[in-house]
């Protein structure tokens, strides 16, 4: 029997792992490693729409990865992104870190130069195998859970023999499942909760949706449920916002909420928080009166089984549905603020297949402003670490095989990420809508109260204030384009064949 190659043995280690998803970031070193992959999926994929194994290609090693990130939130599966050596492994970096907190299975397999070239300070060598710390698990072997990203790094000479086919079977994928107790939820709805108990729904997964919905609707208590939760307009009749009085207990599901209320809770120290979530981190830094459970959400509440009513014991649903109410009635007397065409906004987006929303400003303007009527087949966000870069990339890899997906994203996650666009010759482009809110800089830094107290030129340098126009944009990657700047602006809106970037301009004045 022929012994595999170096290349061939880390392909198969990855497809045992369960990898059928490749992105590949071709170069010199890892040429033979990119080679092989290729002639595995031609020997094993057959003719028609669902090949065994799917190879992605791009220019950049940060979309890659944030692209690979967005396959694995869609298929719940790994998805590898196969980089050369150098500085490419350090610009995947950003992806890993979002992949580690929001335990998804990215999986970066880097080609490095052999070890005698180690410490020399010969071309396209750093200490690459750790480079990711903390954030990845390293190396080879079984003990990867699958619970978050993993770093193979790969010793190649750029010389090698004849590439052969390799053939193989797809192995599923199964990650580690986490063991756990509910008896702290069960003691957390027992007793106590007179002085108020409010559910936070942070980002879920799509198979926790319909557990975390018939929980929530079984208790009847006040829910702040995030527009990347998905259940945002199914519990709207629950909804309260960031004017809800501080309860006695916050029972959080899910990644960490988005809204300033759950920051308050740091100061709360006389209200208990339970977070049930994946990551197994608490979300706050106080340690008094904060516990957490790591594990997969749907799987906990199951064990809960059918869960007591509680309802709303202090009567704050009443007093919430009179904010709502007053929040439009403000945002039908400025229209063409940006609140107001924002709300429009996601009465369109309710015709698509799927919603992406960025970080920072625009996921925070749609939990506080969008429609409840409608709810969003799904809705995917990175809120892992919360940063904006590589948005657009991971709403793409997520997106790839849906049509009329919807992407919205401010102006600077927007420029973080203009490579972005490369994968669109790759992904479905039919109803495509890209939608980027330009007002002109990172304005969510106008909503801290610190900045009353700065100079112009203070102020100035944090919110990084840009004049760009976009439509060069979408021109550069073969986008149809539309400026909105009023409500009747929505009337050309019109998702076609291709990808449209709808850039919308607010008043200032507004």
């Amino acid at each position: 029997m022929t012994e595999r190659s170096a290349e061939d043995q880390v392909i198969w280690d990855l497809i045992q792992a369960g990898v059928r998803e490749f992105v590949v970031c071709g170069g010199a070193r890892n040429a033979r490693l990119v080679a092989s992959l290729v002639a595995l999926a031609e020997e094993n994929n057959t003719a028609g729409e669902n090949p065994m194994f799917q190879i992605w290609q791009h220019f950049e090693e940060r979309g890659a990865a944030f692209f690979a990130l967005g396959r694995t939130k869609e298929a719940g599966e790994p998805c590898a992104v196969i980089i050369t050596s150098g500085t490419a492994v350090a610009e995947c970096l950003p992806a890993v870190i979002e992949a580690h907190y929001s335990s998804k299975p990215l999986v970066i397999v880097s080609a490095d130069r052999p070890e005698r070239f180690q410490g020399s300070g010969a071309p396209q060598t750093i200490a690459q195998d750790e480079l990711f710390g903390d954030y990845a698990h390293r190396g080879f072997g079984g003990d990867w859970t699958g619970q978050g990203p993993w770093h193979l790094n790969v010793p190649l000479e750029e010389e090698g023999g004849e590439v052969l086919p390799l053939q193989t079977e797809a192995q599923a994928f199964r990650p580690a499942r986490r063991k756990f107790s509910v008896t702290e939820v069960l003691k957390f709805l027992d007793g106590g909760v007179y002085r108020g108990l409010l559910v936070m729904i942070g980002g879920l997964e799509p198979e926790e949706r319909e557990e975390v919905y018939h929980f929530a609707k079984g208790l009847g208590v006040p829910v702040m449920a995030d527009a990347n939760s998905g259940l945002r307009e199914a519990l709207s009749g629950q909804q309260v916002d960031s004017g809800f009085d501080m309860p006695g207990r916050v029972l959080r599901l899910g990644e960490v909420p988005i809204g300033r209320f759950w920051r308050d809770l740091e100061e709360a120290e006389e209200t208990e928080v339970l977070s049930v979530c994946r990551n197994g981190l608490p979300g706050l830094a106080r340690k008094e009166k904060v516990s957490v459970i790591q594990a997969e959400l749907h799987r906990v509440l199951r064990s809960v089984g059918e869960v007591s009513f509680i309802g709303d014991v202090r009567d704050d649903l009443p007093s919430a549905r009179r904010r709502w109410n007053q929040r439009i009635e403000g945002l039908e007397a400025f229209p063409d603020s940006e609140a107001a065409l924002v709300r429009t906004l996601s009465l369109y987006a309710s015709m698509g297949e799927s919603l992406f929303l960025g970080n920072s400003l625009p996921i925070r303007e749609w939990n506080d402003y969008a429609q409840t009527e409608v709810a969003y087949e799904v809705v995917r966000a990175n809120r892992g670490a919360n940063g904006i870069d590589g948005q657009v990339s991971t709403w793409l890899g997520a997106s790839a095989y849906e049509k009329g997906a919807w992407g919205v994203f401010g102006d600077l996650t927007a420029l973080y990420d203009l490579a972005a666009p490369a994968m669109l010759d790759q992904v479905e482009r039919e109803g495509r809508v890209l939608v980027v809110v330009n007002n002109g800089g990172g304005r969510i830094f106008d909503r801290l109260p610190r900045l009353d107290e700065l100079t112009e030129s203070q102020r100035s340098a944090l919110v990084q204030g840009q004049e760009v126009v976009l439509s060069a944009w979408a021109q550069m990657w073969g986008m149809d384009y539309l400026r909105i700047e009023n409500q009747d602006g929505f009337d050309e809106l019109h998702p076609g064949e291709k990808t449209l970037l709808v850039e919308v301009i607010p008043r200032e004045d507004s």
